[in-house]
């Protein structure tokens, strides 16, 4: 069965409780595989018979949405792709490394050119932005909560998108990536 990494999008924030045993149990009686998730932020490893990314999020978004009674999104990857994305984050941050931090939110989909060059072009000082297929890296020398292109911006010019610390993709990728 295909092994996926179920990325929640806005779980655990403003009011939007989802614990994560309560999330594994959803999961589990529902059916799926292997289920693990890491910290808090609504990281999931699970396995599937669904191939099929869009199908997978569909059905999770559903169930998990009908489990809490709020809108669920969910961000699928590849154990292989979520390697990649931090291989690309190792890779941008020994390149020039960020003082303030780096960041990177996961797409839905994959990003369109004229989106691309909207969030990449001209960035705001001390800020830099780099597309990596499914992913956008936020490099600041400034703090997060200063920074212009966040992932409200991203959201804006590429879509659907979840955000978390680099520190946090590397770990997922260490815990599950290919």
């Amino acid at each position: 069965m295909p092994t996926w990494i179920a990325l929640l999008r806005a779980v655990n924030v403003g009011g939007r409780s989802y614990p994560m045993a309560q999330l594994r149990a959803v999961l589990t009686e529902a059916g799926y595989g292997d289920v693990e998730t890491h910290i808090q932020t609504g990281n999931v490893r699970l396995t599937s018979p669904l191939r099929s990314r869009a199908k997978l999020e569909s059905e999770l978004e559903r169930l998990l949405s009908d489990d809490r009674g709020f809108t669920v999104e969910v961000v699928a990857l590849t154990p292989a792709e979520l390697a990649g994305i931090a291989a690309d984050a190792d890779e941008l941050s020994e390149a020039d490394p960020p003082s303030g931090g780096h960041y990177v939110s996961v797409l839905k989909t994959a990003p369109t050119d004229a989106g691309r060059r909207t969030i990449e072009t001209d960035p705001p000082e001390r800020e830099r932005v780099h597309v990596r297929g499914r992913a956008v890296h936020l490099l600041y020398d400034k703090p997060y909560h200063e920074a212009r292109r966040s992932n409200a911006a991203v959201e804006k010019a590429l879509g659907t998108s979840t955000n978390r610390n680099a520190t946090v993709v590397r770990a997922l990728a260490a815990k599950w990536g290919a």
